[in-house]
């Protein structure tokens, strides 16, 4: 994420914060990886207690990209687990967002990438295959869509419209 601070950019922002191009989402998430702070483009994925297009989605290039899987909030299993972490640090995924848990948080706290979650929980997930790629997704608070602008750090996640510059 380089100098952008998350704090910085709402200070700077406010009007975009006013009119929505600029989200914070609703501090709920806890952070795991060995990077606090990453940021980039965003894409996108509903599912629910079903992990098959989350690994699917992580064996593509990253390019810089932060997954966002909306899992409904569910903690009874955990929808991303040290593998699959490992995997999206080797294809180049600057972080990863879940709206519901994850599991083998030492394994994910080994990695170099930023991962956010509810949680963890050991259960794994459902392979059934079903969700939905490239859909808005309403997760702590906001509407966020494909190729919006993720960026996190210690002090919290904000959402842009477009890319922000330092």
């Amino acid at each position: 994420m380089g100098s952008l601070a998350t704090a910085d950019v709402c200070d700077s922002n406010a009007a975009s914060v006013v009119n929505g191009d600029l989200r914070v989402l609703h501090s709920i998430f806890q952070a795991y990886g060995q990077n606090q702070s990453f940021s980039g483009p965003i894409m996108t994925l509903k599912v629910f207690e079903d992990n098959v297009l989350v690994r699917e989605l992580l064996e593509t290039k990253g390019e810089g990209r932060v997954l966002i899987v909306d899992g409904g909030g569910s903690r009874r299993c955990a929808l991303v687990g040290g593998n699959l972490v490992q995997l999206a640090q080797n294809n180049g995924w600057a972080g990863i967002v879940v709206n519901g848990c994850i599991r083998d948080v030492d394994e994910i706290n080994g990695c170099h990438i930023g991962v956010r979650a509810l949680g963890s929980n050991p259960l794994k997930s459902n392979k059934k295959g079903v969700g939905e790629r490239n859909c808005p997704v309403y997760i702590a608070g906001h509407w966020v869509r494909d190729a919006e602008w993720l960026y996190a750090d210690s002090d919290g996640i904000i959402v842009s419209k477009s890319e922000l510059s330092a």
